[in-house]
């Protein structure tokens, strides 16, 4: 997840049948048109999309490196607790196989100057790393010298080494930790150091249940010039309850309480996964660009969609091809 470092914690509904006697209305044509351009758009956001999984999960390692398409992005996030090092097999595993490793630093956990480095050299000179997450880490003290990612940034461990694709987190719905002006801050901030420092930057959200937060968001952060690519963080298909346990350990207390105030929307996201979500970002005003040749999303800069797999690899992974209208093939538990 973005805040604590531990695994990557993160539709409008479905439209209701119209009257028969309007089945063949004009503004029952309308809906279906509009069902179609959503479906289409669901499928457009799937086209390219990353997972996060656990380094210290062989079994899921080796089920990414089987079941990913060759040149998807894998996020391997940072255990408080663990061996930060023994990502650095799992990221080797999947470069193998065809994927980009993209390993959490965080910030608040790195114990030294020295630490950092040793851990940038052994993921580029070990596994072939070429990009990473950088985020600060839900720590009260810091282990180290490092207080936020933007520090990391400037330490410049990774950029000697080459590796100038450069991730950081993104809170639609905020951070409890952190007052939303700071985080604003923050981002212009390390926004700024890096085109002056000609690095790659990215964003990857903290997963939501509603659309609405994150389309809001996201028109705030583009009216302020942030204009680097996002991508949208998403719960994988999973029951209420692990949902629910996720939202409370990651801090978005607002999509919590669509959780727990508005059953049936929770029903249709156990029922249908992410989809809901999908269709109300994929829907919503300035999604599309009206000139030919952009990407679909270009006007809010949605880069693809990012899934915590929080109900299972391989559900994820089912629901996503399912959507994509390809064949799923499980191999793994």
């Amino acid at each position: 997840m973005l805040r604590s470092c531990s695994p990557h914690v993160a539709l409008d509904n479905e439209c209701s049948c119209a009257q028969n006697a309007e089945t063949f209305s004009v503004l029952n044509l309308g809906r279906m048109t509009d069902i179609e351009n959503s479906g289409r758009s669901v499928a457009e956001l799937l086209r390219d999309y990353s997972v996060e999984v656990n380094p210290s999960q062989s079994k899921v390692v080796d089920a990414a490196a089987d079941r990913l398409e060759p040149s998807t992005e894998v996020f391997l996030p940072w255990i408080p607790g663990a061996d930060p090092f023994d990502t650095v097999p799992a990221a080797a595993k999947l470069r193998r196989g065809g994927l980009k490793p993209v390993p959490h630093v965080c910030a608040r956990h790195i114990e030294s100057s020295a630490q950092l480095e040793q851990y940038a050299g052994r993921l580029l000179g070990e596994a072939g790393v070429d990009r990473v997450l950088m985020i600060g880490g839900d720590r009260a003290k810091p282990a180290g010298p490092y207080h936020s990612s933007l520090q990391v940034m400037q330490a410049e461990a990774f950029q000697k080494l080459g590796i100038v694709r450069i991730a950081i987190a993104g809170f639609p719905e905020g951070n409890p930790s952190i007052p939303d002006a700071a985080l604003d801050e923050a981002l212009v901030e390390k926004t700024d150091f890096a085109r002056r420092a000609g690095l790659h930057l990215s964003v990857v959200t903290q997963f939501c249940f509603e659309a609405e937060p994150i389309v809001a968001w996201l028109r705030h952060i583009r009216a302020r010039g942030i204009d680097v690519p996002v991508r949208v963080g998403l719960a994988g298909p999973a029951g209420l309850m692990t949902l629910a346990r996720y939202a409370v350990r990651c801090g978005i207390g607002n999509s919590l309480h669509v959780l727990t105030q508005n059953p049936a929307f929770a029903r249709l996201l156990v029922e249908k996964g992410p989809e809901p979500i999908i269709r109300g970002i994929a829907t919503s005003d300035g999604f599309r660009s009206e000139r030919p040749g952009d990407h679909p999303s270009r006007p809010l800069g949605i880069a693809g969609l990012h899934f915590y797999v929080f109900g299972g690899f391989d559900k994820t992974m089912d629901w996503i091809n399912s959507r994509r209208g390809l064949r799923s093939h499980s191999t793994h538990p």
